[in-house]
């Protein structure tokens, strides 16, 4: 399969889509959009020479280009980026790259608690088949934990033993690295959870042929509480963000023309209240899951929703992006979903975001002919390419 049929199947399916490294990588340059800045010089461009024979190898016409699949950084200078078959850090906010891994695994996502203890979803080259994988030194080795393939979708691990494993319908927890791994009661139709701790976790649940309920348990799964409800016609899939006492539930609607209905609600208080922050409505997904004003027509691109990150008590961020008009952006608040803004966005098919407090997060996009790795130091007003991979003649 080429590229170009690759980029025309993301159009019409929904995605769901951090680094201490080892010292010596990096240090931040300003937020001036696609441009250089005063310090610009200081800093390396383009693909700052690495993975060159990986590259090569991923320049044939038929060949799947080097790509950014997932981005982690753990404070302003430090973080990790993985695409298919390596995995790059800085340690100054992007001046400065050094290869961590290069190799037979194709990441799908990463995740570190800490700069040495990490796990990804991998899978051989560009196969099917997803495996667990950890390291102990950073990344630049990674195990398999078990022959067989995992139906994880996601995992996130709360230190170097405890972590949990999502995809869709299932939930499931390991205190031993990854080793052995436990499933939890979840509500029957769930369709997304995401847990905070063993005890205190967040279901999306499907009710057929009226909608979603929003679902919260504080005694690990063993008992759960309804609180919040909203109706369509097409409930299916959403997706729970959590963080001390903000929650986010995002509830896809219909998907149709390469477009997406949604809506996202936000509380502020562990889901004894919700704001309607996003209703997109477009007409060939049809009307967004609830009701009542929302405090936003549109989300970020007008696309798909991508991933969610929330900071401190208050700050959340949305990644949004649409295929036809090669457009990846960000939307944001900070203060609870009581406002939103949508800020501008840059060219792409698919993006995903990692921010490190209020202001200062970085983006990964794929492009048709490119991968390009962006800061912000002002909550995505502007951007700053660090990092890229361009493959002429796509």
């Amino acid at each position: 399969m080429n590229w170009t049929t690759r980029l025309q199947q993301i159009t019409v399916t929904l995605l769901t889509a951090g680094l201490l490294t080892l010292s010596g990588w990096g240090a931040a340059a300003s937020p001036v959009q696609a441009a250089a800045s005063a310090e610009a010089p200081a800093c390396g461009t383009g693909d700052h020479g690495l993975l060159q024979d990986l590259q090569k190898a991923h320049s044939g016409a038929d060949s799947v280009p080097l790509t950014f699949s997932d981005v982690e950084f753990l404070n302003a200078n430090t973080g990790r980026a993985a695409g298919n078959g390596f995995l790059i850090g800085t340690s100054d906010g992007g001046c400065h790259f050094q290869n961590i891994y290069e190799g037979q695994w194709s990441f799908q996502q990463i995740d570190f608690p800490d700069n040495v203890h990490g796990w990804a979803l991998a899978a051989v080259k560009d196969g099917q088949a997803k495996y667990l994988l950890r390291t102990a030194d950073g990344g630049s080795t990674w195990t398999r934990l078990s022959n067989k393939a995992v139906t994880f979708e996601s995992v996130e691990f709360l230190d170097s033993s405890k972590g949990f494993g999502y995809n869709r319908t299932s939930t499931y927890y390991t205190n031993d690295g990854g080793e052995s791994w436990s499933l939890i009661k979840t509500p029957a139709n769930t369709r997304g959870a995401h847990f905070t701790s063993r005890n205190n976790g967040w279901a999306v649940v499907v009710v057929p042929g009226s909608g979603y309920r929003v679902m919260k348990t504080t005694n690990g799964g063993a008992a759960w509480k309804q609180v919040l409800s909203a109706s369509t016609p097409e409930a299916n899939y959403g997706q729970i963000y959590a963080k001390d006492s903000q929650v986010y539930a995002l509830l896809y609607g219909g998907v149709g023309m390469s477009q997406t209905s949604y809506s996202l609600y936000g509380s502020s208080n562990s889901g004894g209240s919700w704001t309607r922050v996003i209703a997109q409505e477009t007409a060939g997904g049809g009307p967004a899951p609830g009701s009542g004003v929302a405090v936003a027509k549109k989300g970020p691109a007008s696309g798909t929703p991508g991933n969610m990150v929330l900071i401190g008590k208050s700050a959340a961020f949305l990644a949004g992006y649409q295929p036809a008009a090669e457009q990846v952006g960000i939307g944001l608040t900070k203060n609870n979903g009581q406002s939103w803004k949508n800020q501008q966005t840059v060219p792409g098919f698919e993006g995903t975001i990692s921010f490190t407090d209020a202001n200062q997060g970085w983006l990964a996009v794929k492009d048709l002919n490119s991968s390009t790795l962006y800061v912000t130091k002002d909550a995505g007003a502007t951007w700053t390419a660090r990092f890229s991979f361009e493959t002429a003649g796509r």
